[in-house]
């Protein structure tokens, strides 16, 4: 079941003097199984984007569409389609408010009136998918930590059993451990549960990294739709409304501007890593250094100076 958005446009409080145009006819397909990065400065209109495909919102011209019907259409069951297109918002506070997590994680499956078994089934099992200890089940959701809080309300949202996992910003404000250890959740869950996922971020890293497509949103526009090696290879493009390419992007072309072939596609720490290696004969060439491959890194030994025994040369990590 896929989502097609058709021309739609947005403006907030239409028809008054403080009319503010949003969305400008914005055209995509969000076809089944895609891992979607969706970027943009703040402003670019990415919340606003995000809310339309869930129906929290309605477009103020065009048509979005959801296994072919058009969700504006009357008799169209917006209900049906929250259960399909889940979203998380930013901040986990503006939807985590029972008493304790286990009933907060209930509250969509009995919103859908299925039977207390089965909702108290799908919260578990989304529980543990989100890998919340069990301990955390009877505590309030408000005594989470910040990465706690964030797996509850997910965990609130996989208990519908989405085709779709809209994230808007779901790593905002941790630290790196609990950054790395959410997104990598994300992951799982895109392979097990074969979810779309949609991921709203300010971080280009780690749309490179875990997405396999790329919207640029820009002044309530799509500026670009690609993969990520697409869209990155515009990077001088996306510099002038407020963004960056990844870290290694630049990396590598600085590299290619000294000489060295490198892929100018690597762009994570890893696949840049991997690509360096790859060039290390080169790299000497360029240098008239010695570097070499030891274990899973490279480094540069140095020339014995004269006078001192071998024992007394250095082996220089770079």
């Amino acid at each position: 079941m896929s989502l097609r958005i058709e021309d739609i446009t947005y403006v907030y409080d239409q028809g008054t003097a403080m009319a503010v145009n949003a969305l400008n006819h914005i055209s995509v397909e969000i076809p089944d199984g895609q891992f979607i990065g969706l970027v943009g400065h703040t402003g670019s209109g990415k919340s606003t984007f995000v809310q339309m495909l869930n129906g929290l919102l309605l477009p103020s011209s065009g048509h979005i569409y959801w296994d072919g019907q058009d969700i504006q259409a009357d008799g169209f069951d917006r209900k049906r389609l929250r259960a399909n297109v889940g979203l998380v918002f930013q901040y986990p506070e503006h939807q985590l408010f029972e008493s304790d997590v286990l009933a907060d994680v209930m509250f969509g499956p009995k919103n859908l009136e299925l039977p207390a078994e089965e909702c108290r089934k799908r919260a578990e099992e989304a529980l543990m998918q989100v890998q919340l200890p069990k301990e955390c089940w009877e505590m309030s959701p408000f005594d989470l930590s910040g990465g706690q809080k964030r797996r509850a309300a997910i965990a609130g949202v996989l208990a519908m059993h989405p085709r779709i996992l809209i994230l808007d910003e779901p790593t905002a404000g941790l630290d790196p451990r609990g950054r790395d250890e959410i997104l990598e959740m994300v992951r799982r869950m895109k392979e097990n549960l074969h979810m779309t996922i949609v991921l709203v971020s300010h971080s280009m890293d780690d749309v490179a990294e875990y997405t396999d497509r790329i919207l640029v949103m820009n002044a309530g526009s799509i500026l670009m739709d690609g993969t990520p090696e697409e869209v990155f290879a515009r990077y001088e493009e996306l510099e002038p409304i407020g963004l960056a390419a990844p870290q290694m992007v630049y990396i590598m072309q600085y590299l290619r501007g000294l000489g060295l072939p490198v892929n100018p596609n690597a762009l994570t720490v890893e696949a840049g890593k991997e690509e360096i290696l790859s060039h290390i004969a080169d790299l000497n060439a360029l240098t008239g250094k010695n570097f070499h491959a030891v274990g899973t890194g490279a480094v540069r030994t140095r020339k014995q100076p004269q006078g001192k025994t071998k024992a007394e040369g250095e082996t220089v990590h770079a």
